[in-house]
């Protein structure tokens, strides 16, 4: 089973928030998750962004990918240079 970090899509109809989840890569974009790892909200000034950098290296270390954009929001949350290190 490929993992997979990634945003799911909450919120009402143009007022997203994001959860960052742990999820198998071949499940749907809202589907079934294992583990929420995070939140992020891009409509607050500035964006709110909450990551448990525990679960997200223990989630990468076990070999999960991150998506390009749940990339970035580990970046400025400091869990990447963590598992870089």
């Amino acid at each position: 089973m490929a993992v997979k970090l990634r945003l799911m899509r909450m919120g009402k109809k143009k007022q997203p928030q994001y959860r960052i989840v742990a999820a198998d890569s071949r499940v749907k974009r809202d589907g079934r998750f294992l583990e929420i790892v995070g939140r992020y909200n891009p409509l607050t000034d500035p964006s709110t962004i909450e990551v448990d950098n525990d679960k997200a290296l223990k989630w990468l270390r076990n070999g999960a990918q991150p998506t390009e954009a749940v990339a970035k929001l580990l970046e400025i949350s400091g869990a990447m240079a963590e598992f870089k290190a």
